[in-house]
């Protein structure tokens, strides 16, 4: 199991457009030239992005910003914005163990409650991290 990219590509976008945002236009060409990747991409994470009420993207002349303080921005607000996790679970459990078997009709039973533990400590963990503290890391290699 792998998380998708566009979590890595959100918080990178996140952080050009912080970065730039005095210097440059912030599209979705500017921001995949510097994930480089395909615009097309960028404009379904920066919708993503909006609609979780992170960013503004103004048409025509106007680009992309964040509007939410950095401090306010954890990885679990971005992870849930633009990772499409079914019934809000991170493991998919497979559809049909056999009843039959001893595990397949008890592995629910054995599973669920350790895989909710390992999610809620992945989200608590998400949680404590701001783009303010990307953006004071990325301070060190600039």
């Amino acid at each position: 199991m792998q998380i998708s990219s566009r979590f890595t590509i959100a918080i990178h976008m996140l952080t050009c457009m912080e970065t730039f945002k005095e210097d440059y236009k912030i599209t979705s060409d500017f921001l995949a030239s510097s994930i480089n990747v395909n615009p097309v991409i960028i404009r379904r994470i920066l919708s993503q992005l909006r609609d979780a009420g992170m960013i503004e993207v103004k048409r025509g002349t106007g680009g992309a910003s964040v509007v939410k303080p950095l401090s306010e921005i954890t990885f679990l607000d971005v992870y849930q914005a633009v990772e499409c996790i079914e019934e809000n679970t991170l493991f998919h459990f497979h559809e049909n163990p056999n009843p039959a078997c001893p595990v397949g009709k008890n592995i629910h039973n054995i599973l669920d409650d350790k895989l909710l533990r390992v999610q809620q400590a992945m989200e608590r963990e998400l949680a404590s991290i701001t783009l303010e503290d990307v953006m004071e890391d990325l301070e060190k290699y600039l």
